[in-house]
């Protein structure tokens, strides 16, 4: 006897309903996507074209984004900006030059603003509540770093130059290495610094030891650095004993609010991104109290423009819920704000490298497919692989369009006399 399997008319209704949604959801976007003024759109689905806006000088070529699946029209009206990054790692819709499209949005802020507006009261409540439960306790914080950094050495070692630096490099010129451009960057913070033997160095946010090993091999001061993310601690460990440094490098696995002692200088590589702006002053205070009255700390922070801080900070967008949990990017004005509340510290040096960083991400990003197939072997899902090809190209586009920036700051406090360098 042959059996049948018949859709249940409860699944036929709902697939109906969903094909009804993203129908209208196509509807509506592509109504608001006629306000495009700058750059050229172009949208591809199942034979059909939809072309928006005009090449200008600053993005000269269309940018052309594929639609798989009419769902991603949902995705986007009821997600907006966040739901089209879930979308595009579903693979609902494909685009070649994510960073120009992420340029594109950028440069025609009504209209982002209009795909972020849409359904918002909706979103608005879960959001809220994500922002709640990712919030930089102590025990929040260690949640939020094993998150990102605790995902698997290995994976990082396969994109990150072997000196294993994840932050921003800096490329003396074009023909640059990602490796030359890591070492210049942490030989650029420590003259800042303005290092030398016998000098104790405290680094907050250890990476994986290449500042402090750095600082240790090319300098001879003595550095203590700590890490919540266990993996980088003990990866860390074994670099630095590996190298014989353990006399001059101690690495501790604690939160920055237990740190004790004093210190000459104190180094920060894009780790205030991870305080959180609720507890910034109280950072800030801390760092203060443990520097020396002729003290300097260095700081480097991606940072977001002034205009658009205050509203990013109620934003729990894509990077926030799926690279960064409990993330944010400080402003210029806010860190300067939080120095003149909770320390006697001053800035006297500024510096904005971010374009570098979008060169960073770009070759962050080659590497990453140069070893795909190891990334694969290592058991991430292709989900997991749209989600990383993602976060590359979105933030790349942030920097290129100078919406992010990267600023490494020289702060000093009263007795210190930071030396006259051209860095």
């Amino acid at each position: 006897m042959k059996t049948s399997i018949v859709p249940s008319q409860a699944g036929m209704a709902s697939s109906q309903r969903g094909r009804v949604l993203d129908r209208l959801a196509r509807k509506i976007l592509l109504r608001q996507l006629e306000r495009l003024r700058e750059g050229e759109l172009i949208l591809r689905e199942e034979g059909r074209t939809w072309r928006f806006g005009k090449p200008n000088a600053v993005l000269p070529r269309p940018v052309i984004v594929h639609v798989a699946t009419s769902s991603a029209w949902s995705d986007i009206l009821l997600g907006g900006i966040s739901g089209a990054g879930e979308a595009y790692m579903k693979g609902s819709w494909r685009c070649d030059e994510v960073n120009m499209l992420v340029r594109l949005f950028l440069r025609n802020r009504d209209l982002m603003s209009a795909f972020n507006g849409t359904l918002k009261l909706l979103r608005q409540p879960a959001r809220q509540l994500m922002q709640l439960l990712t919030r930089n306790t102590r025990a929040g914080s260690r949640r939020n770093i094993q998150a990102h950094y605790d995902i698997g050495n290995e994976l990082f070692a396969l994109f990150l130059d072997p000196t294993m630096t994840y932050s921003c490099a800096y490329y003396p010129d074009v023909s640059s290495t990602l490796e030359e451009a890591a070492v210049a960057k942490l030989d650029r913070v420590c003259r800042k610094l303005d290092l030398s033997p016998g000098m104790h160095l405290l680094e907050t946010g250890t990476g994986w030891g290449s500042l402090a090993i750095h600082a240790a091999t090319h300098y001879g001061c003595q550095v203590t650095t700590t890490t919540i993310s266990r993996e980088q601690y003990e990866l860390a460990q074994e670099r630095i004993e590996a190298l014989g440094l353990s006399d001059r490098v101690r690495v501790l696995n604690m939160d920055y609010r237990d740190l004790e002692g004093e210190y000459d200088r104190i180094v920060s590589i894009e780790m205030i991104e991870a305080v959180g702006h609720h507890y910034m002053d109280h950072y800030f205070a801390r760092c203060n109290s443990l520097l020396k009255p002729d003290g300097m700390m260095l700081i480097q922070a991606i940072t977001m423009t002034d205009q658009h801080y205050e509203a990013a900070l109620s934003e729990v967008d894509f990077i926030k819920r799926y690279i960064f949990p409990g993330g944010f990017l400080p402003s210029v004005t806010a860190i300067a704000s939080s120095l003149t509340r909770a320390t006697q510290m001053r800035i006297s040096h500024l510096e904005d490298i971010g374009l570098h960083y979008a060169r960073t991400l770009q070759d962050w990003r080659k590497s990453f497919f140069e070893q795909i197939d190891t990334v694969r072997s290592l058991g991430y899902p292709e989900s997991f692989i749209r989600l990383w090809d993602y976060y590359f190209c979105y933030c790349q586009g942030g920097f290129e369009e100078r919406y992010l920036g990267t600023v490494q700051l020289l702060l000093t406090k009263a007795d210190a006399r930071p030396a006259d360098v051209r860095y």
